[in-house]
């Protein structure tokens, strides 16, 4: 069976594109010719579409979109957490999730995780293909079943670390924080060791007969990707990159879909040109970044600095954001934390998309802020982008007041008083009054 590309290539229509032209309001024609192109991917695994996913599309002429990872660890290794988890990431609006887990019976997680989950699915195969054994006793056997293992579960996206290369290490040499992709540190320790080329890179024509045969969407890994703002741009992150822009072309020849993964800690600054370089090196294909965050001194906050700097990556140039959330580099993020990571990465891809002039994405803006304006509780929260907080804020300041919750004409920021938007709807009454009695 033809993946989405060879079909799109063939000139044909598939149901995956209708369906995501469908949802964003953009000619099904679009989805396709961009789909052809590279610059658009709807990871769907034909066997996770039998089930429940409803496809979702990635890429420039699209909404931005929000991924947000969850998975256990070797301390913490529940299955119903990780499903609460995913829960609270759907109900805040995520566009996709990725299991990273790395504790437990990741094939139960997994696909306990799947069963429940109707958006695009990923994993980072690496983290099971060491599972019970030394990173250095793996080999081309355990790769290629273990991938195979998780298409067949109906996973939508991999990422995949083939572009770290072994004459990429020397490069790292004057780096603050070194290698802090898992995938990639992994990586390292065994071509290090073997004295041997990254065997992903070695066998990426055996990985894109897999991804093609259940139509598997690449990601390709940052392996060296920077974690800290003073390694961000340098020599081996570009090296890395030059390699993913090699590997996009050859999976692409294949048939299969591809976006590449982008930087973390990245200065303000340099933003715009990380995503004008990756467009020009990986030939358009969407990014998926990770925040980038912006400064690296605010442990418990980086969901905020992370949301800074992913509305600059989503402005110039990426299309899908990988949420951060309070509890990076800190420990295993919880419920609370995920809600929090995912809400913080929505609104940076919204502002962004509002700035880009993304049709129809002010609208909503204008809708709350007319709502605001006439004092109109109920379609000013139903409108704004995380419902249960603001409706939970709102009915507290409501007690204290001892107002209605719909008829309240101030808060206890200004009083009734001085409550300016109050005194505007006085203003523009007396307005409209003034107006009819005039000759």
């Amino acid at each position: 069976m033809a993946t989405q590309l060879q079909i799109a290539r063939g000139g044909t229509i598939s149901d995956q594109v209708k369906a995501v032209a469908a949802a964003e309001q953009v000619p099904a024609e679009l989805i396709r010719d961009e789909v052809v192109a590279g610059r658009v991917v709807v990871p769907a695994n034909k066997l996770h579409l039998k089930t429940n996913l409803v496809p979702a599309g990635i890429g420039r002429v699209l909404a931005t979109k929000v991924n947000a990872n969850i998975g256990t660890s070797s301390v913490r290794c529940s299955v119903d957490a990780e499903l609460e988890k995913m829960r609270a990431a759907l109900d805040a609006g995520a566009d996709a999730v990725m299991d990273l887990s790395t504790g437990g019976d990741l094939d139960k997680t997994r696909e306990a995780l799947l069963a429940q989950c109707p958006v695009p699915f990923g994993t980072v195969p690496i983290y099971q293909i060491i599972e019970d054994r030394r990173v250095e006793d793996i080999d081309a056997r355990i790769i290629l079943e273990t991938i195979e293992k998780q298409a067949r579960q109906g996973v939508d996206f991999f990422t995949i670390h083939a572009g770290v290369l072994r004459e990429h290490l020397p490069l790292l040499e004057n780096r603050v924080a070194g290698i802090v992709s898992r995938g990639g540190a992994l990586l390292a320790k065994w071509m290090l060791h073997h004295d041997k080329q990254n065997p992903l890179y070695e066998m990426f024509d055996d990985l894109c007969g897999i991804l093609a045969t259940y139509d598997v969407c690449f990601s390709l890994g940052d392996g060296l990707r920077p974690g800290a703002i003073a390694d961000a741009t340098d020599e081996a992150q570009i090296a890395e990159l030059r390699t993913l822009g090699e590997l996009t072309e050859r999976a692409q020849e294949k048939g299969c879909q591809v976006m590449v993964e982008g930087p973390g800690h990245v200065p303000f600054d340099q933003i715009q040109h990380n995503m004008e370089i990756q467009h020009e090196i990986c030939h358009g294909a969407p990014f998926y970044v990770l925040g980038p965050l912006v400064t690296d001194i605010a442990p418990g906050y980086d969901h905020i600095t992370s949301a800074i700097g992913g509305t600059a990556a989503a402005f110039y140039g990426a299309s899908f954001l990988c949420y951060v959330t309070p509890r990076e580099h800190l420990g295993l993020p919880d419920v609370g934390d995920v809600r929090a990571g995912v809400v913080a990465a929505k609104i940076a891809a919204h502002a962004a998309d509002v700035a880009r002039g993304l049709k129809g994405k002010a609208e909503r803006d204008k809708r709350l802020s007319a709502a605001r304006a006439d004092l109109d509780w109920g379609t000013h929260l139903a409108e704004s982008l995380d419902p249960k907080t603001a409706e939970r804020m709102h009915g507290e300041v409501c007690r204290e007041i001892d107002e209605d919750d719909s008829s309240a004409d101030y808060c206890s920021m200004c009083g009734q008083a001085w409550c300016s938007v109050r005194i505007n709807k006085e203003i523009r009454r007396s307005t409209r009054t003034q107006k009819t009695r005039q000759p």
